[in-house]
């Protein structure tokens, strides 16, 4: 039985990672060597997850505070894109391309995902689309280096990336990886989907039956955690996910809510003049928004399985883009198929 984190040398050796991330159990780093937090943080984990305290201040001397990341969380936001500017990031040509490529070549796994979980393949085929550009912008960073930036030294967050280094150490030791060889991006989401720690642990699968779990560069696992998250919040099976909506009459702005939760019955929104240009039941509550689109306004109703893709970025921007680069991949991918 490996003790915790015993068990890093001969996962090391194995795959021949010992010399080349130079793991040898000494502080290179030491950004973190005094640190009270870090300290705390050690004990915590020694006394509630049973890991070894030196292992881990071992590991922690090697930890490197990046400015670059705090820069970047902390960086002004830009100014809320209208939907006009923000659906051309997502929804473009070359993006559908590839998202057809990446289904054919991952069409054994995607089908499977579907038939598991229910979930249609462009669907997931466009999630990995706009978190990563199908695996190509996966973020360069240590995830630990990321997280131990984020959790000690950005206060306005802390708890949370605390939470998510927890998470991390803990799904490293699951795993049987070395947590220093891991990447992602800023602000320590991973993978080809972007999954963070705690989401990692929670809804990632092993979807290849290898023993372990790789969304960096397995697609067959990334395929299935991403279907396995949706299926966890709610997807429904062959279900539409936004229906757009007529509207007329003096009281239609009444109908938008802000925010992505479906508070707002069909009957409610038809009484303020919201017509769905597909039949829904009365009784069936929607997300209800306006979006600015090129030739004005657009009055959308999201159905259940829109609140799903919400579960993975909280805005009705980001699940509209997922849907409509979705729906443009499988109109694509069939006429290819028809050809």
């Amino acid at each position: 039985m490996l003790t915790p984190f015993g068990w890093m040398g001969r996962c090391l050796q194995c795959f021949g990672l010992l010399g080349a991330i130079g793991f040898t159990g000494a502080a290179t780093a030491g950004d973190y060597d005094d640190s009270p937090q870090v300290a705390s943080f050690i004990n915590e984990m020694t006394r509630n997850y049973g890991f070894a305290g030196q292992q881990l201040k071992d590991l922690f001397g090697e930890v490197e505070r990046k400015q670059s990341i705090l820069d970047a969380i902390s960086r002004p936001a830009e100014r809320v894109k209208p939907w006009s500017e923000y659906r051309p990031i997502f929804v473009t040509d070359k993006r559908i391309e590839q998202g057809v490529a990446f289904w054919n070549e991952n069409a054994e796994a995607l089908a499977k995902a579907e038939r598991e979980y229910g979930v249609q393949p462009q669907f997931i085929v466009a999630i990995i689309g706009v978190e990563t550009f199908y695996g190509r912008n996966k973020g360069n960073y240590r995830v630990l280096d990321a997280l131990s930036t984020l959790a000690f030294d950005y206060p306005q967050r802390a708890p949370f990336f605390r939470d998510q280094l927890r998470e991390f150490l803990l799904l490293s030791r699951e795993q049987q990886v070395d947590p220093l060889s891991l990447t992602g991006s800023y602000a320590g989401a991973m993978g080809l989907p972007q999954f963070m720690p705690g989401s990692f642990r929670a809804y990632a699968v092993d979807f290849d039956g290898s023993g372990h779990i790789d969304i960096w560069n397995d697609k067959a696992d990334a395929i299935g955690s991403v279907a396995s998250y949706f299926k966890r919040h709610g997807w429904t099976a062959g279900g539409t996910v936004a229906v757009r909506a007529q509207v007329r009459g003096d009281k239609v702005e009444q109908g938008v809510v802000q925010g992505i939760e479906p508070i707002k019955s069909v009957a409610e929104l038809r009484a303020l003049g919201w017509n769905p240009s597909e039949p829904l039941r009365d009784d069936l509550r929607v997300t209800s928004f306006r979006l600015d689109g090129n030739s004005g306004p657009e009055y959308w109703m999201g159905l259940p399985n829109f609140y799903a893709i919400t579960r993975y970025n909280r805005s009705v921007m980001y699940a509209m883009a997922v849907n409509q680069l979705a729906e443009a991949i499988a109109e694509r991918h069939a006429h290819g198929a028809s050809q």
